[in-house]
């Protein structure tokens, strides 16, 4: 078959002009244009799961065979024989493996992952390492949502992890999540894990939402980050809740937490800690990436 090299049409063999458009054919038409090749998107299973407890909760993962996991190191609490598992740096050159383990230690997480995949239908479990929640996202291919420093706990393989950085310097010293938070890409399901209780909010677009420091879980992509000031001095030294507030302005969705680990802390340390709320110093921003609060 031969087409018509004005619009594409398929042509029988012979003709001289083409029936769609009325191009005349000379010596025979052109294969029709090829589109510009798209890579296919990463297409993620259905992940079978169920979240029990109440402040100390676990996720029982029901793998398929091939089925495959990634998780934070040290959070898995028990797997079957049929659920292999290794220890690896992700990324395919020594430049790639070195730099996303400084990303992970710069997010709080461990300098490896833990990769858990499926022989056969099989089963795993995994919780956080103190009293908390457990949340789940089933994100679509691109969708993001930014979380707090250490919370990842595990995913599939077709998610990616990385850094994000708070756009504002405000945000960074004072918004009680430091400079550094966590980006989690779909497609795929994610698992989050932080203290407490959560509370969610879908907010409209314009709609504020004013938070104490430290205790933002989560939120999408869409929603602005940043802080403001509490009000007037009396506020801000007797008010038992920081210097400042931690601002999101939708729309989007934003999850906030009951208790934070640095609170918990607090309460349990035999002659307390001075201050109140749970805001970081300037000083703390630098120097809490090179800890975990795990």
């Amino acid at each position: 078959m031969i087409y018509c090299t004005k619009c594409g049409t398929g042509l029988a063999d012979g003709s001289r002009f083409c029936p769609n458009c009325g191009n005349a054919i000379a010596g025979g038409g052109a294969p029709p244009p090829v589109p510009p090749y798209q890579p296919p998107v990463a297409a993620a299973t259905t992940l079978d799961y169920k979240i029990e407890g109440d402040n100390l909760q676990v996720a029982r993962v029901y793998l398929k065979a091939g089925q495959e996991l990634f998780a934070e190191a040290g959070k898995m609490l028990y797997k079957f024989p049929a659920v292999y598992w290794e220890t690896r740096m992700s990324g395919n050159s020594v430049g790639e493996k070195i730099w996303g383990a400084v990303k992970r230690k710069l997010m709080g997480e461990s300098l490896f992952f833990t990769y858990f995949r499926a022989s056969q239908d099989s089963e795993v479990g995994f919780a956080g390492a103190y009293p908390g929640r457990i949340q789940a996202f089933n994100l679509a291919p691109g969708q993001q949502v930014m979380v707090q420093r250490d919370g990842f706990l595990f995913a599939q393989n077709t998610v990616q992890l990385d850094i994000a950085f708070t756009k504002r310097l405000g945000a960074g010293f004072f918004g009680g999540e430091g400079f550094i938070l966590q980006r989690i890409t779909g497609p795929g399901m994610a698992f989050i894990h932080a203290g407490g209780d959560f509370i969610e909010f879908d907010l409209r677009p314009g709609e504020r939402l004013q938070v104490d420091t430290g205790c933002i879980v989560a939120f999408d992509a869409s929603v602005q980050y940043d802080i403001e000031f509490v009000g007037g001095i009396k506020t801000a030294i007797f008010g038992g809740e920081g210097l400042f507030l931690a601002t999101l302005t939708g729309p989007g969705k934003v999850i906030v937490q009951s208790m934070t680990l640095a609170k918990l802390r607090r309460e349990i340390a035999p002659m307390g800690m001075a201050g109140g709320g749970d805001e970081r110093s300037p000083l703390g921003a630098f120097t809490g990436i090179f800890s975990s609060e795990d």
